[in-house]
């Protein structure tokens, strides 16, 4: 998957999770890629994240630190 494509899914969660009441929505947010995106989407983000996570909304960058990282 693009790195552009992976950023709009991720920043589309994140969205949703903006409008939900609370102050976890970060948690959320991992909550969601961790239960819903595959080992490889997630490995995918990880290097995006690392290579300066351009496009993301901040949330997803705040989130990312809660998601497991399968090892390759």
């Amino acid at each position: 998957m693009s790195p552009e494509k992976m950023a709009m899914m991720a920043n589309q969660i994140a969205t949703f999770f903006k409008t939900q009441p609370g102050s976890d929505q970060a948690q959320r947010v991992a909550d969601h890629l961790n239960d819903f995106w595959e080992p490889r989407m997630r490995q995918q983000l990880a290097a995006h994240v690392e290579a300066g996570g351009d496009g993301l909304d901040p949330l997803v960058k705040e989130a990312f630190a809660l998601v497991r990282v399968p090892a390759e």
